[in-house]
């Protein structure tokens, strides 16, 4: 339907395999992020103190930090691959999580079920997975749309520069790349995967506004 690319392959399987990867990578980097910066955030706000002081330190030093440059850094000195890729921004887009959930935790501790349920002589882990999570899962999603939004546009950055997801996948940053040398031949070949990249960066940031407008209504109601 869209041709072919200079080596004869489809360019619509291409294209739609190129949504895999993407949604793969950004699904996969959500998951690790959202763990680590889940897991310090709700440490921070439930224990405070020198908890709090340390999660706060490492937050501000991951902040300190440029994504995009630290990532080139350790792709370049590990190897690019699908995995990598994955590992490295995994371990690079927790903060947001950690900053919102050690917020949302700080309120949720002085709660009466909170209370209720340190009163039954229910554990730590009990009481922040069995009480507080539940309650505070809102807010979550919405940070875990934005994040793959994000880890999917550094994707398509770090395939661009030829750092990301290897040939033969077919990542949209990397088609991107491939592309660029015929743009004035065969400009068509850079502006699908450039729309299909907008198109889907644009559906899981409405997603995230939808979430978090329904989490509000729900919340005043």
């Amino acid at each position: 339907w869209l041709g072919t690319d200079k080596l004869g392959r489809d360019y619509f399987a291409r294209l739609v395999y190129g949504a895999r990867i993407s949604l793969l990578i950004g699904t996969a980097t959500t998951i690790m992020s959202g763990l680590i910066g889940t897991t310090l955030g709700m440490a921070a706000g439930y224990f405070g103190r020198k908890v709090d002081l340390v999660v706060s330190f490492l937050v501000t030093t991951r902040l300190a930090m440029p994504v995009v440059l630290v990532a080139l850094a350790v792709v370049a000195k590990q190897g690019s691959s699908l995995v990598v890729v994955i590992l490295v921004l995994g371990s690079l887009l927790w903060d947001r999580f950690a900053v919102v959930m050690r917020s949302v935790t700080q309120q949720a501790r002085s709660r009466d079920y909170v209370t209720a349920a340190q009163a039954l002589g229910c554990s730590t882990p009990r009481i922040l997975i069995g009480e507080i999570l539940p309650n505070v899962a809102n807010p979550l999603i919405v940070i875990a749309t934005v994040e793959m939004a994000n880890a999917i546009l550094f994707e398509a950055a770090l395939s661009f520069l030829g750092l990301g997801v290897q040939p033969p996948l077919p990542s949209w940053g990397l088609m991107l790349a491939e592309a660029k040398e015929d743009i004035f031949f065969s400009p068509w070949m850079i502006t699908i995967p450039g729309l299909g990249l907008f198109a889907l960066i644009l559906a899981i940031n409405l997603v995230g506004d939808g979430l978090r407008d329904a989490s509000v209504s729900r919340g005043r109601a």
